[in-house]
């Protein structure tokens, strides 16, 4: 896929002593460049998704390159033919992927990478695990064939459930080899960390996450069924990280598949299959008449601040 606007997934777990003092030039070159997106520092690192031109989105990467630890940070890249963010947030926080595990230190020991055109091998040995950390709704578009799901609504849930997994697995007498993966990369750095805490050794994820995954490996050798749901007004994207078919439903904000699409309990901007009996009259009125408003400001060109997309970050 190729496009006009430059889409840029990057993390790096490293060690910031005064992330609160790294916001400030960071947003604003990303203002200054007229990049959008969000960015997430904290003392463990760097993580966000930024959209813009290619001399800026170049010029943005150079400044997270200087910053400590950085100049080998993970960038992902991909195209885009509209803008798919709103605005530019650079956020601190006390976890660039919330896990809710403090003393889980991915530059302490992560689990064994793979590359993409190494991962099939992998999960097709009968004696791999296949976990997906990802969170329900996202799993529901897609996900690699045989992958468990946790069923987690939150990454934070993910511990408690790895805990009892593993316990059901050894019930079993098994010990397995246990593969993960997730959309970029950053949440296996620290569910395969976890996992080496709890002291399983035979532990792998995917290189690049499943981005890296649909880019490389051909349609005809891929493992993966459906679409993957990114965090942008893209919704999801399929294989050589094409646009995929998901709208977002601008109620539940759960991605919505064609079939959803062609239901009576789609009305765009309003709700969907997945939400449509759980709004009042009044709050479906006012999700009309911000659509409304959201089809009038795109007429004229303008972004509207009622309809942002959901630009949070993977939990």
């Amino acid at each position: 896929m190729d496009g006009p606007v430059r889409v840029a997934a990057l993390y790096q777990f490293t060690r910031f002593d005064d992330p609160a003092a790294l916001r400030g030039p960071l947003l604003d070159l990303c203002v200054a460049q007229g990049v959008k997106g969000t960015l997430l520092l904290a003392r463990e690192g760097v993580n966000g998704t930024i959209a813009g031109s290619d001399a800026a989105i170049d010029a943005v990467l150079a400044h997270v390159r200087a910053l400590p630890g950085c100049a080998a940070i993970d960038v992902k890249f991909s195209h885009a033919e509209a803008m798919p963010f709103h605005r530019m947030k650079v956020r601190l926080k006390r976890e660039i992927v919330t896990m809710g595990q403090p003393d889980i230190d991915p530059l302490a020991g992560v689990g064994h990478y793979v590359a993409p055109t190494e991962w099939n091998d992998l999960i097709a040995d009968p004696d791999t695990v296949l976990i997906d950390t990802r969170n329900d709704y996202e799993v529901a578009i897609g996900t690699f064939r045989g992958a468990i799901d946790p069923q987690t609504r939150s990454f934070s849930e993910f511990p408690d459930w790895f805990r009892a997994k593993r316990a059901e697995i050894e019930a079993e007498g098994r010990t397995p080899k246990i593969a993960m993966f997730c959309t970029g990369g950053i949440r296996c750095e620290k569910s395969t960390a976890f996992a080496k805490a709890e002291g399983v050794e035979q532990v792998y994820h995917l290189k690049g996450g499943i981005l890296a995954y649909l880019e490389a490996v051909p349609q005809d050798r891929s493992l993966w069924d459906g679409e993957c749901f990114v965090f942008d007004e893209r919704v999801a994207v399929k294989h050589g990280l094409e646009v995929g078919e998901h709208v977002l439903c601008r109620a539940c904000r759960m991605p919505v598949n064609p079939e959803g699409q062609a239901s009576a309990d789609y009305v765009e901007g309003v709700s969907c299959p997945a939400c449509v009996g759980t709004r009042t009259e009044e709050q479906r009125a006012s999700y009309a008449e911000r659509h409304r408003q959201s089809l009038l400001a795109q007429a004229r060109g303008e972004a509207h601040v009622g309809a942002v997309f959901r630009e949070h970050e993977p939990d």
